[in-house]
């Protein structure tokens, strides 16, 4: 391996370390800019700027991995970058490309390899894609200029002490978005709406909140910031509706879950189902699968369990394993996930 950072790869959390460069585009005029890479870890934003005001940002997140046999690996950089499309679109903020935010997220890990963390020290390099709209001014409308920055960091393992299931509360008080709003696309008001359920929840005990549709609060939606499923009966079953954030990892999962001759369900999730599951869990980058041990009402005071608290579901290990070893180059890529960046 070349030059690595000097850095202590098991105490690293899911935070930001500094890296020797990002990437940016800037949007002005009714065009993109090249490239340009820089060190600043500031972006240049007038006090009056768009998405101070408006929310008008958005933001993806991906990992780069050292594999076993040395390779580096993105994991479906295509799928992330055609998601940032579609919330820059619900926005409408100016569009990149596609090829645009492939090749900065190359082209940022290229430019700081030395903070890929070694393979089996369970620490990725995570990518940050993030548009700012930056029309400055006062009324609310389209942002007419903007800045696209790729950053990334070198982060530790979600589960420093291996998998373990969580604890989660449903929340009948608290919508986490609006049937109809940008609960699909990934913008930053998302996660501003879910912070004060969440603390709630942390401060009871639970790490995090199961949250029911905002309609009829009886169908399951989003389990904190990650996508949900139940496995019953060899079947992968995960809520589907108009506010849900179309999870890469899922999506991964499920196709996991076909590979291992499971079916599949993607379809709305009525509460009652939760009694019915032999194991459930929450997906996502961060974690990919956080199994979920104990989901407690807090308004009817039912508790679901599944299994116990010490030991992870035979299923989810194997559809967490099936993952991995895919991001890690552990078995054959069939289903081209992973973009290999040659020479670092």
């Amino acid at each position: 391996m070349k030059n690595t950072a000097n850095l202590d790869w098991s105490s690293l959390g899911f935070d930001y370390t500094k890296t020797d460069c990002n990437v940016r585009y800037t949007y002005s005029d009714g065009k993109w800019s090249e490239m340009i890479v820089t060190d600043d870890e500031y972006v240049p934003m007038h006090m009056s700027a768009s998405c101070l005001h408006y929310g008008i940002e958005l933001f993806e997140g991906l990992k780069a991995f050292r594999g076993v046999d040395g390779k580096v690996r993105l994991f479906r950089v295509d799928e992330n970058a055609k998601r940032l499309i579609s919330s820059a679109e619900r926005l409408c903020l100016p569009l990149p490309t596609q090829e645009m935010i492939v090749n900065a997220c190359i082209e940022v890990v290229k430019r700081n390899a030395r903070f890929v963390p070694p393979y089996e020290t369970g620490a990725t390099l995570y990518l940050r894609p993030v548009l700012f709209g930056t029309t400055v001014g006062l009324g609310v409308r389209p942002a007419k200029d903007a800045l696209l920055v790729i950053y990334c960091s070198p982060v530790g393992p979600y589960f420093k002490a291996g998998m373990k299931p969580i604890r989660v509360a449903i929340d009948r008080e608290q919508d986490r978005s609006a049937p109809r709003g940008t609960g699909d696309v990934k913008v930053g008001g998302n996660y501003a709406s879910s912070l004060y359920s969440g603390e709630q929840a942390h401060a009871k005990g639970f790490s995090n909140v199961l949250y029911l549709d905002a309609v009829e609060r009886r169908f399951l939606e989003e389990c904190g910031a990650a996508n949900f499923f139940g496995i019953r009966n060899n079947t992968y079953i995960t809520p589907k509706s108009t506010s849900i954030l179309p999870s890469i990892t899922n999506k991964s999962l499920r196709q996991i879950a076909l590979d291992l001759g499971m079916t599949v369900e993607e379809r709305p999730v009525p509460i009652e189902e939760l009694e019915t599951f032999e194991e459930c869990g929450a997906c996502g980058t961060a974690a990919v699968i956080s199994p979920i041990g104990e989901i407690f009402d807090m308004q009817t005071e039912k508790t679901y369990r599944y299994g116990t608290m010490d030991k992870v579901g035979e299923t989810s290990q194997k559809l967490y394993t099936g993952l991995q070893d895919i991001q890690y180059g552990r078995i054959e890529d069939k289903h081209n996930w992973t973009t290999v960046i040659e020479n670092i």
